[in-house]
């Protein structure tokens, strides 16, 4: 299989949430037939779920990838696991290591296991700067329009960039 470029998206807000993101980076470079190609900074962004949460660390790192997106798909879910990530059904709950598919290539996908691209891409500033700090500046998001427009349609709110990032 030919190599794809896939967006990732990194999210912490336990358990040291800069250390959990910057070593799910590491992780990042050590999936098999797969190279890390770009990451952005670490951002700071207030959580989106239920209230009481410590706020979150985020980064985007890009692949270069020959697994299937499937297979990436469990290859992040293994590398949370590993950082004690629990999924216990609470959506945007607390979380060591939060991996998500952003892209991939240019595919759409719709499946039970995995929607790409990300469908909460297009209202989410802690994914929106970090991916518009390493992708190119005329990305087109499969179905959703340029990484420029949406970024302009999605104030920066809370988010922070981090000195001396990942």
């Amino acid at each position: 299989m030919a190599e794809v470029i896939a967006y990732v998206g990194l999210g912490s807000n336990l358990e040291n949430p800069v250390d959990q993101v910057s070593k799910g980076l590491e992780a990042l470079e050590r999936l098999p037939r797969t190279r890390c190609l770009a990451r952005s900074s670490l951002y700071t962004s207030p959580p989106m779920g239920p209230p009481g949460q410590p706020d979150y660390v985020n980064a985007v790192a890009c692949l270069a990838t020959g697994l299937s997106a499937l297979e990436l798909l469990e290859a992040l879910m293994a590398v949370e696991r590993t950082h004690g990530r629990l999924r216990d059904g609470t959506r945007w709950g607390p979380r060591t290591l939060d991996l998500d598919i952003l892209l991939y290539g240019d595919a759409r996908i719709d499946s039970p296991q995995l929607r790409v691209p990300h469908p909460g891409i297009p209202e989410r500033p802690f994914v929106l700067y970090p991916l518009a700090e390493i992708a190119p500046g005329d990305l087109d998001l499969p179905g959703l329009g340029s990484l420029t427009g949406l970024k302009a349609g999605c104030p920066r709110g809370g988010l922070n960039r981090l000195e001396g990032g990942a």
